[in-house]
């Protein structure tokens, strides 16, 4: 792609974010494109800052916890003149410049498959977005979602292994029995280990198989605005009937409930209820229950009540038959060399390796189905694998930390409560957990502090990136400086 600088004229910008848009929709797919990638235009551009609109708050914070880090690459491969992306919140489009669906590519693959009424699963209309009234949906259709299924993520899909065969195994009987002996299901694991994928195979099984069965599925997220939409309407009672009337309720990334009192409260009882009618319920989280920092301790209860599942990081066997299915899935040939250097060098989590692979399959294809070889997989995963090599310490970590803010390393490590060094703190304990592969309590060591600890900074830093600009640009210059 070339690397040319914005200018005043409209037509590089247009151009420039067409390209981009095209390697996008060929590494996420179409679907996750067109359901928070298309939605994005391109605002102004001034020293150095690009900023990208979203048209809401929600899918604003969704890209950039998903995909910023990968446009923000993109951009500076395409123009070394853009050195940050900020993205914000623009209702307004009229001003902006979209992306000229011209530009976008359509790439082949596999025909999309179709929902057992006969609506494409990729139209926007099958989904409800957030903050739409869940009473809207009149048709037969009895899946009611608040992000897009994908229609990738089948059972016949998912790679089974020893780190995750028990809970392939649990979310299958779910899927298949309307009277289980576990309830709820309970599924945690790390970032990209599978569980959003068994979570919508269960969906998709249920579509095709009882289609009957009225199945709730959406974000913690997604229920705590709801029900605070509730709230502010005056409409809790058609909130309770909608959720309490269901024969599966869904919820994924649990661990946004934390410390929402008036929601849990709702949660709870709307939780008990549906165990109480012998409903299923099946839940999706980044730790165990007790584990869950934020969460009153009679949900705990009743969550462990059911079946916890961990699923574990993947083997290297399991990454290559991943590795092998995506590639059958996505027409192309690859290598047994290839394959065996990916899933040794990828080790972190199956959302990376899978997006590894899509980024050397759309540089084969945009150059004219170049045949993919080791040589050209090295060239084109260099900054992901230099970085994977670079093998950063927590040492390191909490040494530039102290040297951003002016501190030493032993207050960092005291047990000192000031602002001036907890903040700090916190952002090193988040950086260590970013980008090192040790474990919480390992982390706590360091800082001499205990898991919970961790877990507490991670999650504040997490919620001070999207609320403080200037934190997220210190944080965001400390990970570069570490990184390279």
């Amino acid at each position: 792609m070339a690397e040319e600088a914005f200018v005043s004229d409209s037509r590089p910008v247009d151009l420039q974010w067409g390209q981009i848009c095209n390697q996008l929709k060929m590494e996420f797919g179409e679907t996750a494109f067109d359901s928070w990638l298309k939605p994005l235009t391109v605002g102004d551009f001034k020293d150095g800052i690009m900023n990208i609109c979203a048209p809401t708050a929600f899918m604003k914070n969704w890209v950039v916890t998903h995909y910023s880090d990968r446009i923000n690459k993109i951009w500076e491969q395409q123009n070394p003149n853009v050195k940050k992306i900020n993205f914000i919140v623009q209702t307004g489009f009229s001003d902006r410049r979209s992306v000229d669906t011209s530009l976008l590519k359509k790439i082949s693959s596999s025909p999309t498959p179709q929902n057992i009424y006969g609506c494409n699963i990729n139209s926007s209309s099958f989904g409800l977005v957030a903050g739409a009234s869940l009473a809207n949906d009149t048709s037969n259709n009895n899946v009611t979602n608040g992000t897009p299924l994908n229609p990738n993520y089948t059972f016949e899909n998912f790679v089974v292994g020893k780190t995750n065969e028990f809970a392939y195994a649990a979310a299958r009987k779910v899927a298949e029995s309307k009277n289980v002996s576990f309830n709820p299901l309970f599924l945690y694991s790390s970032v990209g280990l599978g569980k959003t994928h068994l979570m919508h195979s269960i969906i998709w099984h249920i579509k095709k198989n009882d289609p009957t069965r009225n199945v709730i599925y959406l974000t913690a997220e997604q229920f705590v605005y709801k029900f605070v939409k509730a709230l502010r309407y005056k409409d809790t009672a058609a909130f309770k009937e909608q959720f309490r009337s269901v024969d599966v309720l869904m919820v994924d990334d649990f661990q946004f409930m934390g410390n929402k009192g008036t929601t849990q409260e709702e949660f709870f009882h709307t939780f008990s209820s549906l165990v109480e009618e012998g409903k299923q319920v099946i839940i999706s989280a980044d730790k165990s229950p007790t584990d869950l920092d934020g969460i009153e301790e009679r949900l705990k209860s009743r969550l462990v009540g059911g079946l916890v599942v961990d699923i574990m990081p993947t083997n290297f066997e399991l990454r290559m038959g991943i590795l092998q299915k995506k590639a059958e899935l996505m027409g192309i040939e690859l290598p047994q060399k290839v394959a065996e250097f990916l899933a040794q060098k990828i080790t972190s989590n199956v959302r990376e390796l899978e997006g590894s692979l899509k980024r050397v399959a759309a540089h084969s294809q945009l150059l004219s189905g170049k045949e993919i070889t080791l040589d050209m997989t090295q060239d084109v995963l260099k900054d992901m694998l230099r970085s994977i090599d670079r093998k950063t310490t927590i040492d390191e970590i909490q040494k530039k930390v102290a040297e951003h803010f002016n501190i030493s390393v032993k207050e960092l490590q005291s047990s000192r409560r000031a602002r001036t060094v907890a903040r700090p703190r916190q952002i090193a304990m988040y950086l260590a957990k970013q980008l090192t592969s040790r474990s919480l309590p390992e982390i706590g060591r360091k800082f001499d502090r205990d898991h919970t600890t961790v877990m507490h900074a991670v999650r504040k830093v997490e919620e001070l990136i999207i609320e403080d600009q200037s934190l997220a640009e210190n944080i965001e210059i400390l990970r570069r400086t570490l990184e390279n």
